[in-house]
């Protein structure tokens, strides 16, 4: 049986943790608090849409300070090149600007994200808008386990809670990833509570 996902938040994150999940076999559900996805990222659109830099690596790279070894490592993996080529793959066309920066050719986020939710879809991708997560996420009790560990050496199953239009909805997957965003557009979705529910579960945020 395939391993199943769920995924909390539909933003850009949320979105490319599913498509690299359903590229490699798993079954994922997407879970996210609004009636469509991508709200944030559609309003980062109406600017442009800058994805990326085109100035060489090394200078690109210096950029994160500090982090710089951390994101690097990332930016070997998907460069801002290979960023271009899975727009390009997408039917979605590029072009640097006067300042470097690396936009649409249409300069609209719609038109990508709609061809992204397509292809997302035609993986398999299972979508479950208006579902807001209320904090509630632990190991699913079951009779014989120890800790985590089942009497098999499988993994527990993590059980999740949602508050949606039909009421309080539980579901129980093998990995949860939380792809939350920021708490700078509350009506768009970012509303950043779930910052204290991590904090009083002794997670570092």
């Amino acid at each position: 049986m395939k391993k199943t996902v769920a995924i909390i938040g539909g933003g850009p994150a949320g979105l490319m943790a599913a498509e690299i999940l359903g590229e490699h076999g798993m079954k994922v559900d997407m879970y996210d608090a609004m009636s469509s996805l991508g709200r944030k990222f559609l309003m980062a659109g109406k600017s442009g849409l800058n994805l990326t830099h085109s100035e060489p690596f090394e200078k690109f790279v210096a950029r994160y300070g500090n982090r710089r070894a951390q994101v690097e490592a990332w930016l070997n993996d998907f460069s801002p090149n290979d960023l271009r080529e899975w727009a390009r793959r997408l039917g979605i066309e590029t072009f640097v600007g006067t300042s470097g920066r690396v936009f649409p050719v249409k300069m609209k986020a719609s038109p990508l994200l709609r061809a992204w939710l397509k292809r997302l879809g035609e993986a398999g991708i299972n979508f479950h808008l208006k579902h807001r997560w209320n904090g509630f996420i632990k190991l699913a009790a079951e009779d014989g386990d120890r800790g985590n560990i089942k009497k098999d050496g499988g993994l527990r199953k993590v059980s999740v809670e949602f508050e949606t239009p039909n009421g309080i909805k539980t579901i129980k997957v093998d990995a949860v990833i939380l792809a939350l965003g920021c708490g700078n557009w509350r009506r768009l979705g970012s509303d950043g509570v779930w910052v204290q529910w991590l904090e009083q579960a002794g997670v570092k945020v």
